[in-house]
């Protein structure tokens, strides 16, 4: 049997959730700075999740074959059945929510702007690339958040089929033409910037979702604790960039 301080129980102690983890939402949202901040990140969640609906049901217009076009078109409707389950939640909790969404509309539209793709391809590679940045944030904050709130994010951020359909349509590509890697290795790079800076922007604007992301400091977030998430983000990309057969 393990003794206290052996790697046995450090490993069980790092997994065993304390403080807002450890509750469930009827406990936690008695907090209204953590309430507050739920209704902020259900808020963002929920518009990302119509806007890649909308993206990939315009995506799927570039598409060369009549089964991607179906592919993309089955993905779009699993993020608006996202969409949909984190529109109900936020009624449930009784958040407006247009409202929770509002304030994340006009940065998302214009990240979705900037990144418009020209091609199939560099559809693809947003699809894969930047959801999961967006994927990898927004779990980074799921494990700090209440055990029913937890459970819903983890739930729709699960991967609607983007990373194996991308990954082996990407591969292909290149594998055809060599030179479209770099030209895709680029706009990767670029995704990656505005993502990172989209998510930034996220944290520094709202305060009560900044002081929940590191664990309830009072006078805002620890650029310390932030800088160490966005690694770990940094990291992840560069693992998905060597899955497409791109440099990171």
């Amino acid at each position: 049997m393990p003794v206290m301080g052996t790697p046995d129980n450090a490993a069980a102690d790092a997994h065993t959730p304390t403080g807002i983890a450890a509750q469930d939402w009827a406990q936690a949202s008695a907090d209204p700075q953590y309430r507050a901040a739920v209704i902020d990140l259900l808020g963002a969640l929920a518009y990302g999740e119509l806007s890649a609906f909308e993206r990939l049901a315009e995506d799927a217009k570039l598409a060369p074959t009549m089964d991607d076009k179906a592919e993309l078109a089955k993905m779009a409707s699993a993020e608006f059945h996202h969409f949909e389950r984190l529109r109900a939640r936020l009624a449930q909790i009784e958040a407006e929510p247009n409202e929770a969404m509002e304030p994340f509309a006009a940065a998302l539209d214009e990240f979705h702007r900037q990144t418009a793709p020209s091609d199939w391809l560099e559809g693809l590679v947003k699809a894969y690339v930047g959801d999961s940045i967006a994927s990898d944030f927004y779990r980074e904050v799921a494990a700090r958040l209440d055990s029913d709130t937890r459970g819903l994010v983890l739930a729709v951020l699960d991967d609607t089929g983007h990373a194996t359909f991308a990954v082996e349509k990407v591969r292909a590509a290149i594998e055809a033409e060599p030179r479209v890697g770099g030209r895709l290795a680029l706009w990767a790079r670029r995704l990656m910037g505005e993502a990172l800076s989209q998510a930034q922007r996220v944290v520094a604007d709202r305060d009560a979702l900044s002081t929940m992301l590191v664990g309830g400091v009072a006078d805002g977030f620890d650029l310390a604790e932030v800088g160490r998430m966005f690694s770990r983000i940094t990291e992840a990309h560069t693992k998905r960039m060597a899955a497409l057969g791109l440099a990171a």
